[in-house]
């Protein structure tokens, strides 16, 4: 039936272009916004705008800010001489829900993987040798997931940053092998945090 609307066809090809989403879940949620009134709809339709438009990269730490400088960088507060690497935005959400870690953060935007054509270059890590550069960073922790892509980003950042003369700290996981950060719980977390070792 939906391949006959042209336009709940195209709504849900839309939505099955988002990660994650199948053919079967992007048609429920075309089904789902038929739903809605018209004023939810146009309300819905202006958030996914204003998120596209407002939100940019931190021009310090590359997470995702609606700001100049994101609240982390800008928080006096925070120890800006640990840096703690991640993947993705959502690793820092998944570790600011912990509330142990009180350094500044360093996001990746994917992780080396020659494989899928994702190369250094593809990544922040010029970015993250900058901010290195400076002088101020004491400790660098690298918080990729334990996949062969995480280790081999790990090992990869180890070697460009031990001749910078900061320490290089590797989460000691109590996360399983294979296993996304940003699903983590706090706990296993805050012990992950606790029980860093160097690389």
């Amino acid at each position: 039936m939906a391949e006959y609307i042209e336009s709940l066809r195209l709504l849900a090809e839309r939505f099955g272009r988002l990660e994650g989403v199948g053919k079967k879940t992007a048609m429920r949620m075309a089904f789902s916004v038929l739903e809605l009134e018209l004023e939810d709809a146009q309300a819905f339709a202006q958030a996914i705008m204003d998120a596209r438009e407002k939100i940019h990269l931190c021009p310090v730490c590359q997470n995702l800010t609606d700001r100049e400088i994101c609240p982390i960088c800008s928080d006096e507060e925070r120890d800006h001489g640990v840096i703690c690497v991640v993947t993705d935005a959502r690793t820092v959400m998944a570790m600011e829900k912990v509330r142990e870690f009180r350094g500044v953060y360093h996001v990746l935007h994917g992780l080396i993987s020659p494989m899928n054509g994702i190369t250094p270059d593809k990544l922040k890590i010029r970015e993250l040798l900058s901010r290195v550069g400076e002088g101020e960073v004491e400790e660098v922790i690298v918080a990729t997931n334990p996949t062969v892509e995480g280790e081999a980003t790990a090992m990869y950042l180890s070697k460009l940053l031990k001749p910078l003369g900061v320490r290089v700290t590797r989460l000691a996981y109590g996360v399983p092998v294979g296993a996304d950060l940003e699903y983590a719980d706090e706990i296993t977390l805050f012990r992950a945090l606790e029980g860093r070792r160097d690389v």
